[in-house]
């Protein structure tokens, strides 16, 4: 399966994680958020960037992950809380996040979109002992900004 992320050229050269806590992780988890698309994968950084910077050169990264079942967790729209989509849910999916990650029973998550919910992010454990063997940066694009997002 191949997922997306969007990165300026100075973190797209490698899969690195910064440990950032974000909507489903804590601080110092080693999480990769990847699109299921480049147009979510767009979509969501510009979102969370509240604008565009057109003059900072971005690439799409392109992510092979392997194709095995046993890799992947979905998070289900029913199992999450009413408040999921907003940042006063951010403590609950933390936790859910953080659960995920220290059992190291998966190295995916499938969680929805918050942007568009029936679209899927995939985060990947960068801690997780078959990230090396499975993951793998096939390539990256360079990326242009249709110029009529900037007006």
């Amino acid at each position: 399966m191949e997922v997306f992320r969007l990165a300026t050229a100075a973190f797209s050269k490698k899969l690195a994680a910064s440990g950032v806590a974000n909507r489903w992780n804590l601080e110092g988890q080693q999480v990769l958020y990847t699109g299921g698309s480049r147009s979510l994968s767009t979509l969501e950084l510009i979102v969370h960037r509240c604008s565009l910077k057109p003059s900072i050169p971005y690439f799409m990264m392109v992510i092979s992950l392997a194709d095995e079942d046993h890799l992947y967790r979905q998070v289900k729209l029913k199992d999450l809380p009413a408040n999921w989509r907003t940042l006063s849910g951010y403590t609950s999916l933390q936790n859910m996040g953080a659960i995920w990650y220290n059992a190291q029973e998966t190295m995916v998550l499938k969680v929805p979109s918050a942007v568009i919910p029936y679209e899927y992010n995939y985060l990947i454990n960068a801690e997780h002992p078959d990230f090396k063997k499975k993951v793998h940066l096939v390539r990256t694009e360079p990326y242009f900004w249709d110029e009529r997002l900037m007006k």
